[in-house]
Order: structure tokens, then sequence, then C-alpha cells
């Protein structure tokens, strides 16, 4: 089932137009950044200016966003567009009764879906991220460090879980509606709403509840309001895989929330090793695994009471 459903990806075009745009916006992001790659890694006071293959994926010139800012627009559409129509479109072309007819559990059916797209953006990923290393090993000469290698893979395996939420959330929505119109425009309502009008709605709700004046707040009141800030905001994917990719991506990165400059005091702006950043986006990366675990879940508890007639 997983190969079927792989070769019915593979021979798809919608996935085939949005994987070429994703393409096109990586290769114009590794261009600005081997374009501007001499003056990032000539910058003796940024502590991450020996990570020249990280640099590829973070160094922007302002105009062209750096490549895992495209990925968490774009990934959410690459998720939608693969499993909106994952079951609906079997019932309405009549295969989905003469599968279940076969010795097929239902579950099988929607792993097969989500484990066939989730093997299609994997290997599309690993193939960009070598096209990214040839790239840098070509035109610049330098070889690539152990941590580099770890946090380049870690980077892939943390887009693939963003897209996987996605590809997730769509493959539910595919067995809530009947109509893959209505699966997609769901889907894309819903995304909309988290990347755009969440945030407004956070600073609103924000800008509500602080004082009039802001200055007779103390240091620890500043850090709780922005801490809750922050804690609203993660509710939303993509500021999840905002936050992970920025401190997997620049290693000098120890936090992700404000620190007070008695936690600064002693601090020496060197990188941290790959493990430590692992574990400060190790929350980020567990709340998006359980949202896809939550959101396949429920595509198995509505599947498993759904009547199918042929």
């Amino acid at each position: 089932m997983v190969r079927k459903e792989v070769a019915d990806h593979i021979r798809s075009w919608r996935l085939i137009v949005l994987m070429a745009l994703i393409a096109l916006t990586f290769i114009a992001s590794l261009y600005v950044s081997l374009s501007a790659i001499g003056a990032a890694t000539g910058n003796l006071n940024d502590p991450d200016h020996n990570f020249l293959y990280l640099k590829l994926l973070t160094v922007t010139d302002n105009v062209v966003p750096p490549f895992h800012v495209f990925i968490s627009f774009l990934g959410p559409l690459l998720g939608i567009s693969l499993g909106f129509d994952a079951v609906n479109a079997e019932q309405q072309n009549g295969t989905l009764a003469r599968i279940m007819a076969q010795p097929v559990y239902r579950d099988n059916l929607l792993l097969a879906k989500f484990v066939s797209a989730c093997l299609v953006v994997t290997v599309f990923f690993l193939a960009l991220e070598l096209l990214m290393i040839g790239g840098g090993l070509v035109f610049t000469g330098v070889r690539m460090e152990p941590q580099e290698l770890l946090r380049i893979l870690a980077f892939t395996v943390l887009s693939v879980v963003y897209v996987g939420f996605w590809l997730g959330l769509s493959i539910l929505l595919s067995v809530r509606f009947k109509q893959g119109a209505t699966a997609a425009l769901t889907a894309i309502g819903i995304w909309i709403f988290l990347t755009v009008f969440y945030q407004i709605i956070v600073k609103l709700v924000v800008r509500a509840i602080l004082p009039a004046d802001p200055g007779i707040l103390s240091q620890d009141q500043v850090i709780a309001y922005n801490n809750m800030i922050l804690d609203l905001l993660r509710v939303a994917p993509s500021q999840l895989y905002t936050d992970a990719t920025t401190t997997l991506l620049m290693p000098s990165v120890r936090s992700l929330g404000p620190v007070t400059m008695e936690q600064m005091a002693g601090a020496v702006p060197a990188p941290l090793p790959f493990k430590e950043s692992l574990m400060i986006v190790w929350p980020q990366v567990s709340g998006l695994l359980a949202a896809t675990t939550v959101c396949f879940a429920l595509s198995y508890y509505l599947f498993m009471r759904r009547e199918i007639r042929s």
C-alpha cells in the first residue's frame, strides 16, 4: 500500500508543482547565501562564523529570506496538498469500499497514506540538503564539520515533522469532510489563521492586559509578560518550527526566551554543542510530534466510526 501511494504522489502534478516551487526558492536562497558568505564568515564578532554550511541556510541579504523561513511558509501547503483528499477521494472514486473489502485494517490504510507522504517529503528534503552541501563544497572547498552535518540532518528531520503535522491535519479533514475542496479550504483557513490572525489576536490581548504605562513594571514583571507572550505564540506550529530551526542552525543561540543581566553575567559568546541545542528545542519538537499524534488519533477515531458503502 505504501508503494502504491508513493507512486501516486510522484505522478501527481500538484506535488511536482509544489516541489518545483520549493526547489526554486531553495536555489534562490542558496545563491544569495553563497554571494554573502564571505562577509558572514569574515565577521569575527559572530560566534557562528566558523559554521560555513549552516550559514548557507541562514545568511540573507534582507531581500530573499533564508531557506528555513521559506519552509515555514511553504511547508504547510506541501502537507495540505498531500493529504486533503487522502480518504474522501477514495470514497468518491468508489475504491474505498473495494480496499476495505480486502483483509486490510483501517488504521493500516491511514498509516499508508501518512507514511508514503512523509517518505516523499523526506527524500525531497534530503536531496535539497545534499544539493546544498555539494554546492558549498564546490564553490568554497571548505570541509564540513561533523557538528554541521548533525545540525543539518536535525533540521531536515524537524522540517519533515513540521510538514507531517499539516499532513496529519489534512488527513483528519479528509476523513471528516466528504468533499476534497471543503477539506482543502478548511485546512488552508486554519493555516492562515494560525500564521497571520493568531499573532494579531495575541498582540491585541496582551495590549489589553498590559498597564497603561509599561515603564512602571519591574524587571521580573517584564520577563513574566514576555514569557506569557511567547507561550501564547507557541500554540502556533509555525512559531514552534521557527524557534527550533533558529536554535539548530545558529549554535550561539542559548535561550528562546528573555534572559536577565544576572543570567548573562559571565556567559561566553561561544557556540553550544549539538546536544545542548537539541535539549533547548526538545519542547518544540515534542509539541509538533504531540500535535501530529493527536491529529492522527482523531483521524483513526472518526474513520473507525465511519460507515463505508459501495
